[in-house]
């Protein structure tokens, strides 16, 4: 079998500089970003030559057209890693499709929600459908009740983002994931009351309440009785 090529043109930059502006006059911004003002093309062009940069067109449609001064593969560079950025931060929706029967046994129905529970966890939308058949399209209630209820069970994951609705032979609802609850945590000291200097402070057991030391004074033993103190008969 004979290759093929990709014969699509590259990707074209389509953005004018320099030479490639072909107009008599042009809107100049410096290269400090102050407006210079409207100058003719030659001069626009001197003036990015002396200072070794670029005279870039930023809003083609502008009349007369503006022009920047700048370094372009700076500048282009740069708009690329930001786009890269962009890219790698978007976030891809998907939509996931769940099947069920009106009338659907308690295991097949305990499956069918955790398949939805991690879908929703993984930050997937999810389509229910209920598939009737026959005379089960006489009792849509049924429908709508199965999938209230699953709605219920899935409830701390995902929201109803569209409501049961028929549709032919099928009844759908849609479940997009539940906002993340972002939990604020402070710490315990500074829920703790400041501690305050107002009023004396707390009487310590050692200390007496008069406020006397709690040392002993300890009183001198009283000398004996000499013969010559006692008393003459």
């Amino acid at each position: 079998m004979p290759r093929r090529f990709d014969r699509r043109p590259p990707d074209r930059d389509e953005t004018r500089t320099n030479e490639r502006i072909r107009v008599r006059e042009v809107r100049l911004v410096g290269d400090d970003g102050n407006q210079i003002g409207v100058v003719s093309i030659e001069d626009a062009l001197k003036y990015a030559q002396e200072r070794d940069l670029d005279l870039v067109e930023v809003a083609a449609e502008a009349k007369p057209p503006v022009c920047r001064v700048l370094d372009y593969s700076k500048f282009k560079y740069e708009q690329e890693q930001k786009a890269k950025q962009a890219r790698k931060h978007q976030k891809t929706v998907n939509v996931r499709e769940i099947k069920l029967r009106p009338k659907i046994a308690d295991n097949d129905y305990e499956t069918k929600k955790n398949h939805v529970i991690r879908f929703l966890s993984g930050d997937d939308r999810v389509k229910i459908t209920i598939m009737f058949r026959g005379r089960e399209q006489t009792h849509p209630e049924r429908g709508v009740n199965l999938l209230m209820r699953l709605a219920e069970d899935v409830a701390e994951l995902g929201t109803i983002e569209q409501r049961p609705i028929q549709d032919g032979r099928n009844m759908t609802m849609l479940l997009a994931p539940a906002p993340k609850k972002v939990a604020e945590e402070s710490p315990a000291a500074e829920d703790a009351p400041p501690p305050t200097s107002d009023g004396p402070p707390p009487p310590d057991s050692a200390t007496p309440a008069n406020g006397a030391a709690a040392s002993e004074t300890k009183t001198p033993d009283a000398a004996p009785a000499s013969a010559a103190d006692a008393p003459s008969s």
